[in-house]
């Protein structure tokens, strides 16, 4: 065979193994395309972003934790005459009873944004409590309806823009997984029209927080609230000023002041730069 013939008998097999390389990469591609449909619908880059950092806030690294083996905890959610303690059990029967809605509104936007509160079934946390705290916190002078443009309904029935359900650890992280968010049976997530709030959160807040547990509550909602109604996420404007409701506050304050409200007394918006 001649020198020629033989570097073009060299030069097919290297096209040919190329070509089968290229298609096992389509092939692989495909197969991890065809998981990420049959998961269903994804969490948004805002929504990962929150759930990884509040992992590595707490120490807990994803995938690490197991809900489902952990002792109960029992803490007193804040400081009162008569303190009480709230049992935190691994999980639950990821069933949940719909705080009752009266009708009202709070604010005078246009824009009526309409909600339900749901708390997981047997756990120590009454659904119309939690609601009466959530309608509190979307009513104060400090928070989203002080734009002028959103105001909110709790609802029991019918359409709605959002859901808050608190749950354990649990039946939060099988929640979040649907939307391939792993929680760690430590954090809170969002997805879709769910806030889904995990009771450990609820009762304990976060290290990272330095505030009443009211107030981290309030940043939850706050937070969360203001992603559905069109904001993203901000970061710290300078040292010693308030943090923006929307920075990740548990990833570090980077010089800003712990705040868990959009607007200021004056009713000025908290802003910072835009986060990318």
């Amino acid at each position: 065979m001649s020198r020629a013939r033989r570097r073009r008998r060299r030069r097919t097999g290297r096209t040919v193994l190329a070509g089968l390389t290229f298609g096992a990469v389509l092939l692989a591609g495909g197969a991890a395309f065809a998981y990420w449909r049959d998961t269903g619908p994804q969490a948004t880059d805002d929504q990962v972003a929150d759930v990884a950092d509040a992992l590595d806030a707490a120490g807990a690294p994803s995938g690490s934790s197991s809900p489902s083996s952990s002792p109960s905890v029992k803490a007193s959610p804040s400081p009162s005459p008569s303190p009480s303690t709230i049992a935190i059990p691994p999980t639950g029967p990821g069933t949940f009873v719909t705080a009752d809605a009266d009708g009202s509104t709070v604010g005078t936007g246009s824009r009526v944004r309409r909600y339900k509160v749901l708390v997981e079934e047997g756990i120590d946390v009454r659904a119309s409590e939690a609601a009466a705290e959530i309608s509190d916190v979307l009513a104060h002078r400090r928070g989203w309806t002080r734009d002028g443009t959103n105001s909110f309904r709790l609802v029991s029935s019918g359409s709605f823009d959002f859901v808050v359900k608190i749950a354990t650890p649990g039946t939060v992280d099988a929640i979040c997984g649907q939307w391939g968010l792993d929680t760690g049976g430590e954090v809170n997530c969002a997805g879709e029209k769910d806030v889904v709030v995990n009771l450990k959160r609820w009762v304990l807040g976060s290290p990272q927080f330095k505030g009443p547990i009211g107030e981290y509550r309030a940043l939850i909602i706050n937070h969360e609230v203001g992603h559905r109604i069109g904001h993203n996420h901000e970061t710290c404007p300078g040292p010693g000023l308030p943090a923006p409701a929307m920075m990740q506050q548990i990833k570090g304050l980077k010089g800003c002041v712990a705040n868990a409200w959009p607007y200021d007394d004056d009713g000025d918006y908290l802003s910072g730069p835009s986060v990318p």
